[in-house]
């Protein structure tokens, strides 16, 4: 199962990045250097994450808290695992795969990455026009025409970064407006009890939401990806570290856990004229600071969020594919260039998509979190391989490893279970089957954890022979010790 053809010639993803590093800094001066886990958070922290906490405080009040804060710890966790990778081969986790798995691994790892991530692009790109829509009263599709054209040509020509900055200010304004809400709403003593873990009936789906907004195969694979960018090693890790700690635990924990709390005061129990929580209906947990402008305050917010989330996003699946083909991953490698345009405008079909925006960005984050577990498996391969990173994973890493692995197949079992108990109460498929999208999660699912498992077995299996081996070369001087004794006695 190891091939070891591989294609290299992997550019940095942004020659600007490579920054040279200051040789003496402190504390002050790292926060300020700190960068590529942001482009992670920046995109984990997005509309679909915002859309899951806010359906989950507005459904369950504070029950799901303690998901909401483990979500943090466990993102922060995934990260740190990958960083290592990433620092350790200073190369694409696709490259690294190939050369050590062979050529099939690393396509399943490209296909379940771009699986995750196309799906997430196509609801990303709904609920931008959607947005647009509604603050602007033009039709979505109209401004699908727009925006693919815009975001494909940004990202290939340039210019994207102003707009993607100037919209992250005005989502770190939004992020600020709700922890401000926090003074003005009546946050309940109940609060302290969603820290003890309970499963509400129904919750499968918030749940596997919101662990799916941190630990997601898209922000594992972009890690080594990003960590290249900067040129870091692993002399860089307390930096490295620094930069997961900060963005994913302290930034996205801070995001996720006010956004939860102000819902649970202000929208549970779910208004009656919003039977279906929608943006409009969410803006009401602003209502409290911002008075009658909540509605178009929440709207800018959640299109800036959708907007720096599709570009984040967008870069992802190219990124993989390329570095399976041996191109270039920066826009100076024309196939590169035109493959990211010609994805980015595609996925601008994602507004034709039906059904409600808040529900479908909680389905993608979902099936992110069915995706994850065979990247996760994969990290840990690599960094319990000698050849690959030179040091094998100590006990924490590994247990760090088996700990989100466990968390997630909990947490996706549980999200599957509530997805077919109608159909076992009824005894009947048909409330599965009446969705044609549950029966492609099922297959997906089924595909995707098989392949999982027969990973776990190779590996299991490899280091059983490792083992074999090494038992064998301890035995065989010893072999030869006595019968070397033997002939000297006779």
């Amino acid at each position: 199962m190891v091939d070891q053809d591989v294609e290299g010639n992997h550019e940095d993803l942004d020659v600007a990045m490579k920054d040279e590093k200051p040789s003496h800094f402190g504390w002050a001066k790292a926060v300020l250097w700190v960068g590529p886990a942001w482009v992670a958070s920046a995109i984990a922290a997005g509309p679909a994450t915002m859309a899951s906490v806010l359906g989950a405080g507005s459904q369950f009040e504070y029950k799901l808290l303690w998901v909401v804060i483990l979500s943090a710890f466990l993102g922060m966790m995934s990260q740190l695992l990958s960083m290592r990778l990433g620092l350790l081969t200073e190369d694409g986790i696709v490259s690294v795969v190939q050369r050590k798995l062979g050529k099939f691994w690393a396509w399943v790892l490209v296909v379940d990455t771009v699986i995750a991530a196309g799906l997430a692009q196509l609801v990303l790109v709904k609920g931008l026009c959607d947005v647009s829509e509604e603050i602007t009263g033009l039709d979505a599709r109209i401004w699908a025409a727009i925006w693919s054209p815009v975001v494909a040509l940004s990202l290939t020509i340039g210019g994207y970064k102003l707009l993607e900055f100037v919209a992250k200010i005005l989502v770190v304004g939004l992020v600020g407006i709700f922890i401000a809400a926090l003074f003005t709403v009546s946050i309940s003593s109940k609060a302290a009890s969603g820290l003890i873990p309970t499963l509400p009936a129904g919750s499968g789906n918030n749940i596997a939401a919101i662990l799916g907004g941190a630990v997601h195969i898209t922000l594992i694979t972009m890690q080594s990806y990003t960590m290249k960018a900067r040129g870091w090693n692993m002399g860089d890790h307390r930096l490295a570290s620094l930069d997961i700690v900060l963005s994913m635990l302290f930034a996205f924990g801070t995001y996720s856990v006010a956004i939860f709390l102000v819902a649970a005061a202000e929208l549970f129990p779910v208004p009656e004229q919003c039977p279906v929580l929608t943006p409009t209906c969410a803006s009401l947990a602003l209502e409290p600071i911002a008075g009658s402008s909540s509605k178009w305050l929440f709207l800018v917010g959640l299109w800036c969020a959708s907007f720096t989330t599709v570009g984040g996003n967008s870069v992802i699946p190219p990124f993989l594919v390329a570095d399976k083909l041996g191109w270039g991953t920066t826009i100076k490698d024309m196939r590169f260039r035109i493959m990211l345009g010609c994805w980015a405008f595609i996925c601008g079909v994602g507004v034709f998509l039906k059904g409600d925006l808040f529900q479908s960005l909680r389905n993608i984050l979902a099936v992110g979190l069915i995706a994850t577990p065979f990247a996760l498996v994969i990290v840990l391969y690599m960094l319990n391989d000698e050849k690959t990173v030179g040091v094998t994973a100590g006990m924490l890493a590994n247990a760090t490893g088996l700990l989100l692995l466990a968390i997630s197949w909990l947490s996706i079992g549980y999200y599957l279970y509530d997805m077919i108990e109608p159909a076992v109460e009824a005894s009947s498929f048909a409330p599965i089957s009446d969705d044609p999208a549950n029966i492609l999660v099922l297959i997906f699912t089924f595909v995707i954890t098989t392949l999982t498992f027969v990973l776990i077995g190779f590996f299991m299996q490899e280091k059983w022979m490792l083992r074999k081996q090494r038992m064998q070369s301890e035995i065989l001087p010893q072999t030869s010790e006595n019968a070397s004794g033997a002939a000297e006695r006779d």
